[in-house]
């Protein structure tokens, strides 16, 4: 058939994405062979696609094709996760455009709202990721919510439950006031803000014949003085040992409150004093515990003022910071206010200011866990890929906290807990077993009129059984599934969820399966612009990646991501990638066009066997470097490598080598082999190309293709012989043609015009052997082999090898002079920086004895040249 001109992405990635989904290629079920699995880290159902899916998921799909071709049987499970806090706020916002608030509706009903969004917007990114050629099983696909994975959580709650492992209790949380609900340490995110500092005046009490006297307080939140309940001083800040068994009223209540000293203190920042809010600050609250403090709330879950603040009840926190400042200074309490930096929490789902606030929740122990799962990566039984991040994980799973695994939302896994009208309580899956369980532990009380806890566990609490909960593990732990494809290949996720979603996985994988749930964990890097920052909406700075497919192809933007991709670094992205992946699309396109076109002599000799060893020696080569980039996971490496073996071996050398001269026939053993070459390279492509590959493996070039006979599933090449010292002497080979075309540049000389060469040999290359390549691909005339420098030409080294061209009146005497100077110049300077190191006796005994024979091999390949040079140099002056 014949071949456009140019590459079309738009008419190849529907076409062959719904080919392979018709073939089920991405199928995979159990059988003899060994498995290959990946499980895709569950992008949230409100999500879209974005620059750092494109990234995690095009690494995925490099590993699994790559794996399929190798004749593993590759499983990726695709699914979503159901982002209660995400999910829930778009619910909450779309019923708010239809004139509906959420405390109007039932829970039943509030639920009925939410799936019938899930169900019309949670596919998108999902479907996205076709574009991008993503392989995934999608008869797998799975949704955190959906009825099995539900039901593990469940159950996985009620076990650790009577573990002892979750348990219930009164604790300090991050609260999210936009979203009402508690979120997690690692759902916050850090930002760094400007505020105020307000230097806030209390009143000492003294006795009534005593002059007023007043302790200033450096604080950046004004609107919780209202909650204070001390004051706290350094037992070692002299500054304010008149204070000490004092205490002070707060400004505007006037409430009393004691003077307390603890170390604590910091007695360089501020004042020295600090104002104790146990109620609104976590280490206040620990401060507060430890003093037997009262604890009073202001704040309301929206982040309003409560009748316990006494003033600017029913006020936004933020807004009070504002009014109480006004306050404050008429009353004459506000000495002076100076500006402030300083780091504050956000809900990374909502953005909104975290409050630490004291609330009853529920936990589960994380230190019973936490010493397995640090265990499996020190032991190296899970690799973290790169092994940096092994300090990083071991800092945090040294240092674990107990996990707050509720929220007080409706959208997400009901908490398994049941209360009676006492407020007693009993973990069971449903009423019945409840009523049973208070019957049993609660003989005296009345079971019958009991209800379910209000809140959902933490998305994260179902997304950590993920591996397992896929394959049914916990439904029937001992299906054909789970023990065929657990434990999992590869994880490819991003190194911020290293702790609350990798961490744990690995966590429940040892509680429940007793291994740890995949083998090597590869933490990709954020994906930055040209100018360094975060790729975010925002900024405006993050291309939408369905626009970059359009413009370059799903090819093209999935090289030009991997191009600037180094493992576990971060990723400066620039579209010119892109450009440069389509670039490559279209030299792959033209070379293949380029064969396609040649006419076949069979009577034709074939002249062109060093070439064709050659390019079976530089494919080999480039293997074995290729295999050990994707072994230690450098897939960018692994991608540059085949780059280079494309666009420089094969395109720039090898066909230029072995083409016909124009409108001449080829023989017949150059072009059967260089279609076998083309097949190779198509198939060592295929995981990061997949359309185009896919294209051109159907093209009758190659031998008709059967119906399931595709480039999907071509069995990956395999490294045979390399020839080093024919890949040495084409590289002297391929130097001797640059420097003869440098030759032709610099001196305006068509290339049409054909050259003698001479040649004085000096090592023990064969040039015979090559003569063929040099002088089809430098245009020369004829050669001789010859003894001494040749007078009057223009001469050049390559290796030990002098080279000269008799250019006739050619030649600029005085600029080849000049050039030879400079030459010789530099190897001088060369020389003396080598036999001053072999001069250093401390050099010579610290310094390997390879590094030094190195040196040594340096120096003499420098004094070679160096005669070779002047003796050039001789030869001009004697015109």
């Amino acid at each position: 058939m014949s071949i456009p001109k140019t590459y079309n992405p738009r008419e190849t990635e529907d076409k062959w994405y719904s080919y392979w989904l018709d073939k089920k290629f991405f199928r995979s079920v159990p059988d003899e062979r060994e498995p290959y699995t990946i499980v895709i880290p569950p992008p949230n159902v409100t999500g879209v696609l974005h620059m750092g899916h494109m990234l995690n998921n095009t690494i995925q799909d490099v590993l699994i094709r790559r794996a399929r071709m190798q004749g593993k049987n590759a499983c990726w499970i695709p699914g979503t996760d159901h982002a209660s806090i995400a999910t829930e706020a778009k619910v909450v916002a779309m019923l708010k455009e239809k004139g509906i608030e959420k405390k109007d509706v039932s829970r039943e009903e509030f639920l009925k709202f939410a799936y019938e969004w899930k169900d019309k917007y949670g596919g998108i990114i999902l479907k996205q990721l076709e574009k991008l050629g993503a392989s995934c099983d999608w008869d797998r696909t799975r949704f955190t919510m959906e009825e099995d994975l539900s039901e593990a959580v469940i159950d996985t709650f009620i076990h650790l439950y009577k573990k002892g492992w979750i348990y219930r209790g009164i604790r300090m949380v991050n609260w999210d006031p936009k979203g009402k609900t508690a979120v997690s340490d690692e759902e916050v995110i850090r930002k760094e803000v400007n505020q105020k500092l307000y230097y806030i005046r209390y009143e000492v009490k003294h006795q009534a014949t005593d002059s007023k006297s007043y302790l200033t307080i450096a604080t950046t939140r004004p609107e919780t003085i209202m909650a204070d309940t001390a004051i706290c001083i350094n037992p070692n800040d002299t500054r304010f040992n008149h204070l000490k068994g004092k205490s002070v009223f707060i400004p505007l209540i006037n409430r009393e409150i004691p003077v307390i000293e603890d170390e604590y203190v910091d007695m360089e920042f501020g004042t020295g004093c600090l104002k104790v809010t146990p109620a609104h600050d976590l280490n206040d609250y620990e401060l507060g515990v430890k003093h037997k403090l009262q604890v009073i709330d202001i704040l309301n879950d929206d982040g309003t003022l409560n009748e316990n603040a006494q003033i600017l009840v029913g006020e936004d926190r933020f807004t009070a910071r504002k009014m109480i400042s006004k306050m404050l200074e008429e009353a004459g309490s506000l000495e002076k206010v100076e500006d402030y930096k300083s780091q504050i929490g956000f809900s990374e789902r909502t953005d909104a200011a975290i409050e630490p606030k004291l609330s009853m929740q529920w936990f589960c122990k994380m230190s019973e866990m936490s010493e397995p799962a640090l265990n499996y990566v020190l032991n190296g039984e899970v690799k973290l890929i790169p092994e940096k991040f092994i300090n990083t994980y071991k800092h945090w799973m040294e240092n674990v906290k107990d996990w707050c695994i509720s929220r007080q939302l409706w959208w997400g896994q009901r908490i398994p807990a049941w209360y009676n009208l006492k407020g007693e309580w009993v973990v069971a899956r449903t009423r019945e077993e409840a009523v049973l369980e208070f019957n049993n532990q609660f003989p005296e009380s009345d079971s019958h009129d009991i209800r379910q806890d209000d809140d959902v566990v933490d998305t994260w609490f179902s997304s950590w059984l993920w591996p397992i909960s896929v394959f049914d593990g916990f439904k029937d732990p001992d299906n054909a599934d789970i023990n065929y494809y657990y434990p999992t290949n590869d994880l490819v996720t991003a190194p911020e969820i290293l702790f609350f979603w990798v961490a744990r996985m690995i966590m429940a994988g040892h509680e429940f399966r007793g291994k740890a749930p995949f083998k090597n964990v590869y933490l990709t890097g954020i994906v930055r612009d040209k100018q360094g920052r975060k790729m975010s909406k925002s900024l405006g700075n993050s291309p939408d990646p369905i626009d970059l497919i359009e413009r370059y192809g799903a090819d093209g933007v999935r090289v030009g991501m991997l191009l600037c991709s180094p493992a576990g670094n971060d990723l400066m992205f620039d579209e010119s990638y892109c450009e440069q992946g389509r670039n490559f699309a279209n030299k792959v396109w033209n070379a293949f066009r380029l064969v396609k076109g040649w006419e076949v002599d069979e009577s034709l000799p074939n002249t062109n066997q060093q070439a064709i060893n050659w390019f079976d020696s530089a494919f080999n080569q480039a293997i074995l470097e290729i295999e050990e980039n994707y072994r230690q996971y450098r897939l960018s490496d692994s991608l540059m490598g085949i780059y280079k073996l494309v666009w420089d071996d094969f395109c720039a050398w090898y066909l230029e080598m072995i083409k016909p001269v124009y409108q001449q026939p080829i023989d017949s053993k150059t072009y059967h082999v260089t279609i076998e070459y083309f097949e190779r390279i198509l198939k060592l492509l295929h995981p990061f190309m997949p359309f185009l590959t896919e294209e051109l493996w159907h093209d009758d070039l190659f031998v008709e293709r059967q119906e399931l006979d595709c480039c999907i599933v071509a069995p990956y090449p395999v490294a045979g012989k390399v020839n080093t010292t024919l890949l040495n002497d084409i590289d002297l080979v391929k130097l001797v043609v640059s420097e003869i075309r440098n030759i032709r540049n610099a001196k305006q000389i068509s290339p049409k015009e054909a050259l003698p060469l001479s040649i004085r040999v000096n090592s023990s290359i064969k040039y015979d052997d090559y003569l063929s390549i040099i002088f089809k691909l430098a245009n020369i005339s004829s050669s001789q082999f010859v003894k001494e420098p040749v007078s009057g030409a223009s001469a050049f080294m390559a290796g030990k090898d002098e080279f000269f061209i008799s250019l006739e009146n050619n030649i600029d005497v005085d600029s080849e002079r000049d050039r030879l100077g400079k030459e010789i110049d530099y190897q001088n300077g060369f020389l003396r920086s080598v036999e001053a190191k072999l001069s250093n006796e401390r050099f010579i005994q610290n310094a390997k004895e390879e590094v030094v024979e190195n040196e040594r091999r340096k120096k003499e390949d420098a004094l070679s040249k160096l005669k070779i040079l002047e003796a050039a140099l001789k030869s001009l002056s004697d015109l």
